[in-house]
């Protein structure tokens, strides 16, 4: 699967922001910049941040509920930035959107429903094409990054099968992979001569 590097998925989180039209109405880019940041932010499945309920948000704790694959519940932790662009939406954008307000889905379109997944796929597809990125990213795409980054950061791979909702370890080592950089520090940390064991090009190019 597509993996984002870290400054690509910058760029499409901070698109709704800084990148863009200004045509865009000011609730929907409130809307969408809250969106990207909790679907990066907590590695969320698309089925998963569409059914994000007000009730599931905890501000105080910066944390969410998540229903996942067959009603399985758990709780994962919410970014500064996601809190942020949250606090921003709830007060500015979505009363604007929502004219009955005892409804509880926490994103909702322009016409006050619940967001409906094609609408966050086109969302994540039209804000990679914003930042400049590659238009076959989709909302998966955003989630296997996070899945990456973490790894590549360090993160225990119990830790990051846990934040995902998978059943078993195994599931989490076919949906992640070793990138090379994570390759390479786990090598350089364990093994015995990794640090005095290269070849320089020079002794190469020598002999």
């Amino acid at each position: 699967p597509q993996v984002l590097h870290k400054a690509e998925a910058e760029r499409i989180i901070t698109a709704a922001a800084v990148a863009v039209p200004k045509n865009r109405a000011e609730p929907l880019k409130l809307r969408d910049a809250a969106l990207l940041e909790v679907m990066y932010g907590s590695g969320l499945r698309l089925s998963e941040v569409v059914n994000i309920d007000l009730d599931d948000i905890d501000m105080i704790n910066r944390n969410i509920r998540i229903r996942g694959k067959g009603r399985k519940e758990r709780v994962v932790p919410l970014s500064r930035p996601s809190v942020d662009a949250l606090a921003k939406y709830l007060h500015m954008g979505r009363p604007h959107l929502v004219v009955d307000q005892t409804r509880r889905e926490l994103f909702s379109n322009r016409y006050g429903s619940r967001l409906s997944g094609r609408s966050v796929q086109e969302l994540v597809k039209y804000y990679a094409f914003i930042a400049g990125l590659d238009s076959n990213v989709r909302p998966h795409t955003l989630r296997h990054s996070f899945a990456t980054h973490l790894l590549d950061g360090g993160a225990d791979i119990r830790v990051v099968q846990e934040l995902l909702g998978h059943s078993t370890p195994t599931t989490t080592q076919i949906y992640t992979h070793i990138s090379p950089t994570q390759a390479r520090k786990a090598y350089l940390a364990a093994h015995p001569r990794a640090t005095n064991s290269e070849v320089s090009n020079d002794n190469i190019s020598s002999n």
